[in-house]
């Protein structure tokens, strides 16, 4: 029973930041979130399943470094936005401008 809690939990914490990341259009920073909610649970996935096989962390510490450098993108996109736009609402942003 308790092997069968381990899977599912990640599976719902990705699928619910899913719907977050699909639902919410309005502001960059709650996408951003989201993205990162389910990075976060997709390495909760990836430890369970090497911890069960007994495998080294090795490969779950180089997703979280490359988790690491894809939020500091996304903070950067979002930095550059506030600083063109004044703001992170999709709606301001336009992709004719330069």
């Amino acid at each position: 029973m308790l092997m069968i809690l381990n899977w599912i939990l990640p599976i719902y914490l990705f699928f619910s930041g899913s719907i977050v990341f699909i639902s919410s259009r309005k502001h960059l920073l709650a996408t951003l979130l989201s993205l990162e909610f389910m990075v976060l649970s997709l390495f909760l996935f990836l430890f369970i399943y090497l911890n069960i096989f007994n495998y080294e962390a090795y490969f779950s510490l180089m997703f979280l470094v490359f988790s690491v450098c894809e939020g500091v993108l996304g903070l950067s996109v979002l930095v550059a936005m506030i600083r063109t736009h004044g703001n992170d609402y999709f709606n301001s942003f336009s992709i004719l401008q330069c």
